[in-house]
């Protein structure tokens, strides 16, 4: 978040923000849950990726002091006038391949523009240095993490090209239920592809798959966060923790 850290659990989430003043705000509670009922493969991931945004109400009202970055009128702005050049470049001349790969690096547009915020990279670099560590028994970790939802980035670019390709080729009435469901299903891809790459590591296709994401935490999306800002990130970890045990 733009002033604090959210961690999610298996069953629940922990969050801790700082006031300007100094004042740390720390809360937690259960997660809304209904991805387990969910076991289809390609369906399944799409349904944990909701669950994992349903929870973002939840927090807004237990931590009112919190600060999302696309919650910033600009930001809302960027994403609005991503979707209208999407539209546009899908009716250019272009080929077909050249409009996706063009409309899918414009919907990165959004996300840069709230890096340029000042604290986001920071505490997104705090939350993967305290999760980490606590992964690590207490041995400091790195701000960047391999279950990162960056790692996505290098699957889903993939299979949403492949997905947006097929559907512009659909008679034109049809094109935009092929878009949804051709979005679905890469996403839900991805989402399985990235299980496979934690489940393997050390494999050279999950290692080609998780550079563009561990080179976008390394350069863009992270920073090292200063000492009080980790102390935000290890106040929603535990709180988070404390649930789950």
């Amino acid at each position: 978040m733009q002033n604090g850290v959210l961690v999610h659990g298996p069953t629940s989430w922990g969050a801790a923000v700082r006031d300007p003043d100094g004042t740390l705000h720390v809360a937690s509670g259960a997660k809304p849950r209904f991805a387990d009922r969910i076991s289809t493969p390609v369906l399944r991931g799409p349904a944990r990726l909701a669950e994992a945004f349903a929870v973002l109400p939840v927090v807004y009202r237990a931590l009112p002091q919190a600060r999302l970055p696309f919650a910033r009128p600009s930001v809302l702005a960027a994403v609005g006038a991503t979707m209208l050049g999407g539209k546009l470049l899908r009716r250019s001349g272009i080929s077909r391949a050249g409009r996706e790969l063009a409309a899918g690096a414009l919907a990165l547009v959004p996300a840069a523009l709230a890096l340029r915020e000042p604290g986001l990279a920071e505490y997104h670099g705090a939350e993967h240095v305290s999760i980490g560590t606590y992964e690590r028994d207490g041995e400091r970790a790195p701000k960047e993490h391999p279950r990162c939802g960056s790692m996505l980035i290098g699957p889903l670019l993939a299979s949403s090209l492949a997905a947006n390709v097929a559907a512009s080729a659909a008679p034109r009435p049809a094109r935009g239920l092929a878009r949804l469901l051709g979005t679905t299903a890469a996403v839900g891809a991805s989402v399985e592809v990235f299980a496979w790459m934690n489940r393997h590591p050390g494999h050279p296709l999950a290692r080609a798959l998780s550079r563009p994401g561990f080179e976008l935490q390394r350069r863009f999306s992270t920073a090292e966060p200063s000492p009080e800002q980790l102390e935000v990130a290890d106040a929603a970890r535990d709180a988070c923790l404390a649930l789950e045990r």
